[in-house]
């Protein structure tokens, strides 16, 4: 009979932050780790349960450009993007929040899944596949507070209470919980506040109450460390501006078509994929790149472990107190209407401006036209970059950077997680 290990998964934890969790800090050795280029959630996620890099298991990103069908798709949650054998593949696990978790296979999980109507409305709600009846037993949960302008404590809350709940009823042999709390104000305002960082230890302080009552070792995990910056680019706009980037004009404002351009990129706060159409022009964009303030160095995949089909013909990386904007209009008139909502499916780039709000009472404005059944959007994201003051994708110092905890000499690289806690395991199924 194997060990059974907890996973827990604080976004933006480092060892700098780390005085300020100390139910967190008891848990083992702490090890500041490398992660993969780029440090975003999903690329992170996919090298740590595979133990591969970005080259071998094609998680290039949090989004990219699918050639087949010509689309920008962030976000997507299907397990079969991940190339590769997943560490929850030879475990009975309970995997609560961690991307790729529709059809993982796991035995149990639970995942945001929202309702879409074919008249365009949405109820948010999320898969359930752990027998526990949460939302009966926790009530709903607290979807806007996961993302946009409310994100905050309440979703890593209610994941950790409901990460606790499956382990004392279920006993997995492996669960995998994720506590994103840090990663909200963290972009918001300033990357080292500690009252959050003692909310969120609090928060993974009942995860291990119940890993304990139930004889798992819990290991905790980060997946990025979060810096200051002050510097948006817009990449996409410099790209329009040289006469690459194809844009049409309607009713709603302006689109990119990603396959009638020459070069578009694909933005994910501090590196972007930029995808270009032709082979003949790959230098002329790189040189057109290079040039642009903020960018420290535009590079082809391979330099970087990134050489995968989903991957641009360049990527860029930007200078450490800069991060790139998907923005692609010349004037804020001409902003598709997708851009003032929080719809991160519908961007073709990561848009940390979803975290700030122009206006409450526009806002509750809006809610009460959808109470009342009318037509409405929820147009109150800003289209000012200059909110933004913390970003990460960059690979930073070790103080500054991600870590993991855990006990028998943890690793100090993603790809060794794997194997690592399949050794806490005990290998067996």
């Amino acid at each position: 009979m194997s060990s059974r290990v907890c996973v827990i998964n604080v976004v933006g934890l480092t060892p700098k932050l780390l005085p300020h969790a100390p139910r967190l800090s008891d848990v083992g050795t702490v090890v500041a780790w490398q992660s993969p280029l780029p440090a975003v959630t999903t690329t992170t996620q996919a090298t740590m349960l595979t133990g591969l890099k970005p080259s071998d298991h094609g998680v290039v990103g949090n989004g990219w450009y699918f050639r087949d069908t010509q689309e920008i798709r962030f976000w997507q949650q299907a397990n079969s993007l991940i190339e590769g054998e997943k560490l929850y593949d030879k475990y009975e696990t309970a995997k609560m929040f961690w991307w790729f978790n529709q059809s993982s296979g796991v035995k149990y999980s639970v995942t945001p899944k929202p309702h879409y109507g074919c008249d365009g409305s949405k109820i948010f709600d999320i898969l359930d596949f752990t027998g526990c009846d949460l939302t009966r037993k926790l009530g709903s949960f607290p979807f806007f507070s996961f993302w946009g302008p409310s994100a905050g404590l309440p979703s890593s809350k209610w994941i950790a209470a409901a990460t606790a709940t499956v382990m004392r009823d279920k006993k997995p042999q492996l669960t995998l919980a994720y506590l994103p709390h840090l990663d909200y104000d963290f972009q918001r305002f300033t990357p080292d506040e500690p009252a959050r960082v003692a909310e969120v230890d609090r928060c993974a302080g009942q995860i291990i109450d119940a890993a304990e009552e139930i004889g798992a070792q819990v290991v905790v995990v980060s997946e990025y460390g979060l810096v200051p910056v002050s510097q948006p680019v817009h990449i996409n706009r410099v790209l329009r501006e040289a006469g690459l980037l194809h844009i049409r004009n309607g009713p709603f404002g302006e689109t990119l078509i990603p396959g009638e351009s020459e070069a578009f990129a694909v933005a994910d706060h501090q590196i972007a994929h930029i995808y270009v159409r032709r082979p003949e022009r790959i230098t002329e964009v790189a040189k057109l790149l290079e040039s642009v303030d903020g960018i420290d160095v535009v590079v082809e995949p391979g330099d970087i472990e990134l050489d995968h089909p989903r991957s641009g013909e360049l990527v860029a990386l930007s200078k450490p107190d800069a991060w790139f904007t998907y923005y692609y209009w010349l004037e804020n008139s001409n902003a598709p209407d997708f851009a003032r909502t929080v719809d991160i499916h519908r961007k073709p780039g990561y848009d940390p401006c979803e975290l700030f709000i122009t206006s409450k009472a526009k806002a509750i404005m809006r809610l009460a036209q959808k109470k009342l059944g009318f037509r409405y959007k929820m147009d109150v994201i800003p289209l000012d970059a200059s909110l933004v003051k913390g970003s990460h994708g960059l690979l930073t110092d070790s103080d500054s950077g991600p870590l993991v905890i855990g006990p028998r000499d943890p690793p100090d690289d993603m790809k060794g997680f794997k194997t690592y806690v399949e050794r806490l395991l005990g290998g067996l199924k």
